[in-house]
């Protein structure tokens, strides 16, 4: 006999809605239903597309319980971190949610360290400085005199506020709020002095779940919209992130993660947090993930810039498969410009970006989608090195397995240069990592899976990895050496 559960999965392309349905200690995924999730510009700022995506959510349950039939055991929603809605205190909106690419909070970090010094967040936080945290995005409206903050009684982050139209309950996920930076993971509580010290609202920080809690039933009206009656909706592990890694197939201690898309996010899954000069001078950060582990890691641009090029071409005329722009990866000259890809934060216009970023660090501009191409995802490798190195010097130990999950998971090329640059063993798969952890601390939450150990169990039982070896390591320590030695700012 099959057990459904229902995984809302927003990613930063599309949503979709997925299916898992256990049978014989085996995870089936099926996708009911994809939809844009793409956000809107507008004179003033990039938003988030909230209310369009609560109705393709609507959709999805529809489909599930009106056209499929399916009697559901949970429903859970994971997207990125550190966005958030703020509600009034008729729990409205009072402020449309702003999408961390918004350059609302450039130049925000400087301003910050004024206010507070940076060893003080860190120590308080273990999160790395990025602008798009949440900590940068509320000091920025405060600094602005927004009048959404001056109005807000409560600050939901996007899953725990879908969460909330689902259930009229107002609850903030354990693993979304570490990525905000006022969660301290040490304490395991909000860092209320920290926002204190910002001149920042603490009334407004909701009571902390832990992923697998139960939230409540549908809302009656989408229970019965959706034909699915009071099914339970779940605090699953909300930030996506979170979700994947506790889809990672693995075994022991001795392997690190990449969940890869449009973010690559590489760490090591402890026990504890490592909040010191070193993580400090590192720029690690310490996120809690399934059954309160402790994801330290690194934020890494991805294949953002691939995804990048992709739409600027369209603009231009030709559209490419991520297929064909791999395939084109692979004909082109190895070993020709390195970018740094993390200074590429903002969207549009990104083969001029990379061209501009050649010419002043020195080195030719690719020349055409295919040296593009390459470039990017060798540098992509090249980085990854560089993070893997800096995690183990910090834990003191060699970590001898790669495990990359995700939609990225698929790209061959990447994997391959993955395993050359680093000489490690790259173990590929699930690429639906995200939605089947959703799926699996549901279970946990329900109490059809036993925890962590199990739910890892099932992903090896259900999706087989693709095993990726060193092929050769020649060039790569050249071109290694030219990498650590760029310093192009951010544009």
């Amino acid at each position: 006999m099959k057990t459904h559960y229902l995984a809302f999965d927003l990613g930063a392309d599309s949503g979709r809605a997925i299916l898992g349905s256990f049978e014989d200690s085996k995870l089936a995924l099926e996708e009911l239903h994809r939809f844009p999730n793409t956000p809107v510009r507008t004179p003033d700022a990039l938003y988030w597309d909230t209310f369009r995506l609560f109705h393709e959510i609507q959709q999805g349950l529809a489909l599930a319980g009106r056209e499929r039939k399916v009697e559901v055991q949970g429903i859970g929603v994971d997207t990125w971190g550190v966005d958030y809605g703020l509600l009034g205190r008729d729990g409205s909106l009072v402020a449309n949610p702003v999408h961390y690419r918004d350059s609302r909070t450039d130049g925000i970090l400087d301003k910050m360290f004024t206010a507070v010094p940076k060893y003080e967040i860190f120590a308080h936080t273990g999160i790395q400085f990025m602008q798009l945290n949440t900590l940068c995005q509320l000091y920025t409206m405060k600094l602005a005199g927004s009048p959404g903050l001056a109005a807000a009684e409560t600050l939901l982050f996007m899953p725990d506020l879908f969460n909330y139209w689902l259930t009229g309950v107002k609850r903030a996920e354990l693993t979304i709020a570490s990525t905000s930076q006022f969660y301290d993971p040490a304490e395991m509580r909000w860092a209320s002095e920290l926002l204190e010290r910002f001149g920042l609202p603490v009334s407004i920080l909701p009571e902390i779940v832990r992923p697998g809690a139960m939230l409540g039933p549908l809302l009656p009206y989408l229970a019965d919209l959706s034909g699915l009656g009071p099914v339970p909706v779940y605090a699953t592990a909300c930030h996506d992130t979170a979700s994947a890694v506790a889809a990672v197939p693995a075994e022991g201690r001795d392997w690190c993660y990449i969940s890869s898309g449009t973010w690559s996010l590489m760490g090591a899954e402890l026990d504890a947090p490592v909040i010191n000069e070193r993580s400090l001078a590192m720029n690690l950060t310490n996120e809690i993930g399934a059954a309160s582990k402790i994801r330290l890691l690194k934020n890494i641009a991805g294949l953002w810039l691939l995804q990048e090029c992709r739409r600027a071409w369209a603009i231009e005329g030709t559209e490419y498969s991520y297929d064909e722009l791999t395939r084109l990866a692979a004909s082109a000259r190895p070993f020709g410009p390195i970018l740094n890809p993390d200074v590429f934060l903002h969207p549009g216009q990104m083969p001029a970006k990379i061209a501009e970023y050649c010419r002043e660090s020195g080195q030719p501009a690719p020349d055409g989608p295919a040296e593009i191409c390459r470039t990017i995802l060798e540098s992509l490798a090249l980085r990854y090195r560089q993070v893997l190195e800096s995690i183990e010097s910090l834990l003191g130990r060699r970590l001898a397995v790669i495990h990359i999950v995700g939609g990225g998971s698929r790209n061959g090329v990447l994997n391959q240069f993955v395993a050359d640059a680093t000489g490690r063993t790259v173990v590929a798969g699930p690429s639906e990592a995200t939605a089947a952890g959703n799926i699996l601390v549901q279970a946990i939450g329900s109490g059809m899976v036993s925890g962590l150990d199990e739910a890892r169990t099932v992903v090896r039982r259900s999706f087989p990895p693709t095993i990726v070896e060193l092929k050769s390591q020649a060039g790569w320590d050249a071109a290694y050496e030219r990498f650590s030695k760029l310093t192009v700012p951010a544009r």
